[in-house]
């Protein structure tokens, strides 16, 4: 549709990201995005658009180009064609405020809209791309539009891990809600918010601007956001429900690798943006695009699972897989912390006797008093098998091994790892049967169907079958239990790497 448009070299194609999680769209991704959208859109005057959470501009610059073409025949003139669509169609809220100056550069040609170099012609320097510094408000300890925590902060101290930037979109009151009246919203809100927890912890946003763009009641909505809603996230299972249920998401396109989107941003699960119309009520048409490569597409519900499977051709296997109704691994995987010992428990030597047993700790081991274990000492003396509670399969990472430990008995670990099979293993046999299970790239396969972050908690066992360990299980035996045809195959070793 662009091809009028002569493009020369962008300037919004080189301005550095703010943060993995404050990443500016690069024109042609907001193109792909813009794309979407039905054609209609394009030429319809009356339509008033919205970018929620404007960094640059580019998503108000590039639907301008848009509706200066599409509008041609409704506004033959045009400088009034130009005037209608910068004051009475495109709108934007900055993140903040220097957000704000340079969208309005991008749109207006000027920071300031009421100026002589202003090719917009408003009154107020702000015209239509606004920009207010507001604060949290907090309720119980918890601000009650973001869930933002309540700090010493607010007693004059500030963490640095703590951020307390409070984003206008999110935090508009019901009152300011019900008087915005958009037909079209699309963006790159922020992705999360440090919240001051242990180490990097941080909690999610985006999630908040979609929820809200939809109290609006838009008739078109358009987002690019993190993927790893599909099946985990820190503080995402409502909003999963809530998408995985929504009809009205007409299209998506998933790519694994964020960096296919944004050059150089590594965001753990990739990204994705849909669109949703609200006459809509339907399947959703699934796009998975990696590199170059666009994988088959497929036109299918959202719901048919508590996740959502993000390979199109992975639905028919895990279909084969859930039709034998077979007890899942996850009912053996044990939560966190196995045994109460958190990641950075040290009190633990290198003497060993018999009143102690051996820990499997942060890439050490040691012997602790047996009585130190108070959560699960009767696996203790069990086969057992420890797992990392974080690894690659299923994310971007190249390495898809899922690298174990049998946990004779007179053993232990801390959080590091997850226990799997205690109380259900009788014997060495039966534990290197489960070893040599769970690295199959069958099973290894199965993870990554619930799995888009490094997390590899219980949860992720979820489509595993839970089959007896009274024999040794190969990829080849279970393609033949669960009939997986040679293209099945293929794909499969497609997407998992053979161990290392």
């Amino acid at each position: 549709m662009l091809n009028e448009v002569d493009h020369r070299p962008d300037i919004l194609d080189c301005i550095a990201n703010l943060s993995s999680d404050e990443v500016f769209t690069p024109p042609n991704m907001v193109d792909k995005v813009l794309d979407a959208l039905p054609e209609e859109v394009w030429s319809n005057p009356s339509l008033k658009w919205l970018d929620p959470a404007t960094k640059t501009g580019v998503f108000l610059r590039q639907i301008t180009y848009r509706l200066m073409i599409g509008l041609k025949d409704k506004f033959p003139d045009e400088e009034e064609r130009r005037q209608h669509i910068f004051q009475n169609m495109i709108y934007g809220i900055g993140i903040t405020e220097l957000t704000a100056l340079m969208a309005r550069r991008s749109l207006y040609t000027s920071k300031n809209a009421s100026s002589e170099e202003s090719v917009a012609h408003f009154q107020s320097p702000n015209g239509n791309i606004d920009y207010e510094n507001r604060t949290h408000t907090y309720v119980n300890g918890n601000c009650k539009y973001c869930g933002n925590k309540e700090t010493d902060a607010q007693l004059g101290g500030r963490g640095e891990d703590q951020e307390r930037h409070a984003y206008k979109f999110i935090h508009l009151t019901a009152e300011e809600a019900s008087n915005m009246k958009f037909d079209v919203i699309v963006g790159n809100p922020p992705y999360q918010l440090k919240d001051g927890g242990h180490g990097s912890s941080a909690a999610p946003i985006y999630q908040l601007f979609v929820q809200q763009a939809k109290r609006l009641q838009p008739r078109y909505m358009s987002f690019i956001i993190p993927s790893r809603w599909f099946s985990g996230g820190k503080g995402l299972d409502k909003f999963r429900a809530e998408m995985l249920a929504d009809k009205r998401i007409k299209v998506m396109y998933d790519y694994p690798r964020a960096s296919d989107c944004f050059p150089g941003v590594e965001i753990k699960g990739g990204v994705m943006y849909f669109v949703w119309e609200a006459e809509y009520s339907g399947d959703c048409e699934v796009h998975t695009l990696i590199g170059e490569e666009e994988l088959p597409v497929t036109k299918r519900p959202l719901n048919e699972f508590d996740v959502f499977i993000r390979y199109n051709q992975a639905v028919p296997i895990y279909e084969k897989v859930k039709d034998r109704n077979e007890e899942t691994l996850d009912k053996i995987v044990s939560s966190r912390k196995p045994f109460g010992l958190a990641t950075n428990f040290a009190d633990y030597d290198q003497i060993n006797n018999p009143d102690k047993v051996k820990i499997y700790a942060n890439k050490k081991t040691g012997y602790i008093r047996r009585e130190r274990v108070q959560v699960n000492s009767s696996w203790i003396n069990s086969w057992k098998i420890f797992t990392a509670k974080a690894n690659n399969i299923g994310t971007e990472s190249p390495d898809d091994n899922l690298n174990v430990i049998i946990g004779e008995p007179g053993t232990c670990c801390t959080e590091t790892y997850v226990v799997i099979g205690a109380g259900q293993l009788h014997s060495k046999e039966q534990a290197e049967n489960l070893k040599k299970y769970l690295q199959t790239r069958f099973v290894r396969f199965l993870i990554s169907l619930k799995k888009v972050t490094h997390d590899a908690t219980a949860r992720v066992y979820g489509f595993v079958p839970n089959l007896p360990m009274d024999q040794t299980w190969t990829d080849e035996k279970l393609y033949e239990r669960y009939e997986i045809t040679q293209a099945e195959q293929k794909f499969i070793e497609s997407v998992i790497a053979e161990m290392k």
